[in-house]
């Protein structure tokens, strides 16, 4: 579905200035760039952009062309400020870099390519290495690691979590160690040991984000859009949807096999060699949840009253106990089958979170809005599908989405923005907005 008549006008990039690595020269190719990308993804730990450019060889600060003047090896900075026409801008604080400069096409007359850009934190981390042991509360492991291991530099917000964890960082890089623990985190307010486990880690231009599921749904919208075909503002809403898709709706076949609905965990303790089934249904967790809709599942019980999946799993029984040397033995003697890891209650959970995020998926384009970040949460009212001209809202459809993906884009023609938007649930929740 396409809206014809469209509001969306060209945004202004104020900048996007080049700093070499080497001579301290730089060189603002704005006027260059006819195409301008920028991204961020909850499911990315970092965020990236791409732009076009198009040179004449006009000469600014005696540099006659990027790539061989100035010139561009990888890893320049670039400090990019770009508008929409509501005048909500983009800037990263720390800047962008340079990963790639790819499609060089030089003629007589102008020079085009494509440079692809990375955050800081994206280059960082290839060149740091998580070594030491880390034992404790996993939100405070994730705050050093960031901090002393990566050393990134720009902001950096960590949701606390309930419980602890005791791990070797075994050399990995800092990314790989932050999503490996956002599987196994649950938020405090859940209680020791239960509740809705599940995080993301992820960055956006603001900073970095280790943030639970549950509290990201828990935020109000900040902003209401509808698909109006009419392309005239509405009261009430802050934009026009100009079009959408459902990328993935209802695939129960799928939502089986990866154990959506329920599924059987079994347990190995070796050190007391024995064995534990667990079935989780979803039913078990929906009450814990915060969840985007109404109705969070109401598919036929005949097909989801058994596990559809099975896991195995070895308890995680006698090793890494708190404290070093004498204090570590002292304290695995004191308790020798307590677990480092509590799989029975965090890791089933977070894998049926992960897959529950993802049950409606739906890309709409809307005009420019670069206020809208990763991770935010949105309202959305589509048509019903009937015959009536006037058609109503879709009360199913309606509701509350978070910002699974964005994408903004400007040429020297339009400005609009991407949104990859997920919920894991039917319905619209009354007194969402007043």
């Amino acid at each position: 579905m396409t809206l014809q008549n469209s509001t969306s006008g060209p945004g202004n990039l104020k900048s996007f200035k080049v700093s070499s690595n080497k001579n301290g020269k730089d060189l603002d190719l704005s006027a260059g760039v006819v195409d301008y990308r920028y991204y961020e993804n909850i499911m990315s730990n970092y965020i990236t952009a791409s732009a076009t450019v198009i040179e004449t060889g006009n000469t600014t600060n005696d540099v006659t062309n990027a790539i061989d003047g100035l010139p561009l090896r990888g890893g320049e900075k670039i400090d990019v400020v770009v508008e929409d026409v509501q005048g909500n801008q983009i800037v990263v604080p720390e800047g962008l870099y340079i990963s790639r400069v790819r499609n060089a096409d030089p003629s007589s007359l102008q020079e085009l390519y494509q440079i692809d850009l990375a955050s800081k934190e994206y280059f960082l981390n290839e060149n740091s290495r998580v070594v030491k042991r880390y034992e404790g509360n996993i939100s405070g492991n994730i705050e050093e690691i960031l901090n002393d291991v990566l050393k990134s530099t720009g902001k950096i917000e960590i949701d606390p979590t309930g419980n602890s964890y005791n791990f070797m960082g075994n050399t990995r890089k800092p990314f790989y160690i932050c999503t490996w623990l956002a599987s196994r985190s649950i938020p405090p307010s859940t209680g020791k040991n239960s509740g809705p486990g599940g995080f993301l880690f992820f960055q956006t231009r603001d900073g970095l984000y280790f943030k639970s599921i549950d509290n990201l749904f828990s935020k109000k919208p900040i902003k209401r859009f509808i698909m109006n075909d009419t392309g005239l503002p509405v009261a009430g809403y802050d934009g026009n949807i100009r079009s959408y898709s459902i990328q993935s709706d209802i695939d129960m076949n799928l939502n089986q096999t990866i154990g959506a609905y329920n599924n059987r965990t079994v347990y190995f303790d070796y050190f007391n060699m024995c064995y534990k089934e667990i079935e989780f249904s979803i039913e078990n967790a929906s009450d814990s949840i915060t969840s985007a809709g109404r109705h969070y599942i109401n598919v036929n019980d005949e097909f989801i009253n058994k596990p559809s999946r099975n896991f195995y799993y070895i308890k995680d029984i006698g090793t890494n106990p708190q404290g070093t040397g004498n204090q570590q033995l002292d304290n695995w003697k004191s308790d020798p089958t307590r677990q480092n890891f509590d799989s029975e209650q965090v890791l089933v959970q977070s894998i049926m979170r992960y897959n529950q995020l993802f049950t409606v998926q739906t890309n709409v384009i809307i005009d420019g809005d670069f206020s809208i970040k990763a991770g935010d949460i949105i309202e959305c009212d589509f048509p019903e599908l009937e015959a009536n001209v006037n058609k109503g809202k879709n009360p199913q459809s309606g509701g509350i989405y978070m910002v699974g993906s964005v994408c903004h884009k400007v040429t020297p023609r339009e400005t609009f923005t991407s949104l990859g938007l997920i919920r894991d649930s039917f319905g619209k929740k009354t007194g969402i907005v007043n």
